[in-house]
């Protein structure tokens, strides 16, 4: 398999990126006074805060630390166990069994304490990894919820000509056409939010990180599918305002 081939079997940041900006670009001509393109540019944030990822020089320098302290600790771990049977070879034979004794539980503790140091250094990368991640996703997720907000109140509805209006409903100042675009611009943020997701789970095998992964674009995923059906409800271009649609 070429490189060239592979390129294109690859979630990659950069177009993920590149694309959550021409949106907010689009969203910022049609709609200059919405808030909308400041949710797309909070999504633009997210996929930089994705960097910190296993190919990053900020991971594999902390990779390198705790490599290097384990190889340091596991010295040390050597020598005192060398000097531990050292000092025992110098009794004289056949010496106190409970010396002996004394001497095998102080290398067992110094083995099992040294494992235990080890291990933690070990799993140090990776824990530092899922934190940073599980919050990016946790903000991710929030995101989702924001953008469901800003389409919550644009109902269709409201655009018929029997529509009754209440002292308290909310003013609607978009046409049928605005109001489309508007919904359909909410869909593009919640996919791009999902791919986003996405890319945090490219490089791990870790359980809770894929589980959440999975969790956001199930979340996407409906909350697009409800903006789908609202543009579904409204007025095609040559059908006037306020008619009922068939079906309706």
């Amino acid at each position: 398999m070429t490189e060239t081939t592979r390129s294109y079997q690859l979630l990659k940041p950069e177009a993920v990126h590149e694309t959550v900006l021409r949106l907010q670009q689009r969203i910022s001509a049609r709609f200059p006074d919405r808030n909308l393109q400041l949710v797309a540019g909070e999504v633009a944030a997210a996929i930089d805060a994705q960097q910190l990822q296993p190919q990053s020089p900020w991971y594999r320098a902390l990779r390198i630390a705790s490599r290097t302290a384990m190889a340091v600790l596991f010295g040390v771990l050597v020598v005192g166990i060398v000097m531990l049977f050292q000092s025992a070879a110098r009794l004289s034979a056949p010496a106190s069994v409970w010396e002996w004794i004394q001497i095998a539980e102080s290398a067992i503790n110094d083995v099992v304490f040294a494992g235990i140091a080890i291990w933690f250094l070990w799993q140090l990368p990776e824990r530092v990894q899922r934190r940073h991640d599980l919050k990016a996703l946790h903000t991710l997720r929030s995101l989702a919820h924001v953008i469901d907000m800003h389409q919550l109140t644009k109902d269709p509805e409201r655009l018929r000509s029997d529509f009754r209006r209440t002292e308290k409903s909310m003013a609607l100042d978009m046409t049928a056409v605005d109001l489309a675009n508007y919904l359909d611009y909410c869909s593009e943020l919640l996919s791009l939010v999902s791919k986003t997701a996405a890319l945090f789970a490219r490089d791990t095998s870790d359980p809770a990180i894929l589980a959440t992964v999975e969790g956001i674009e199930d979340l996407t995923t409906g909350m697009a599918r409800k903006i789908w059906q609202k543009i579904a409800l409204l007025p095609r271009a040559d059908e006037p305002t306020g008619a009922p649609r068939v079906g309706a």
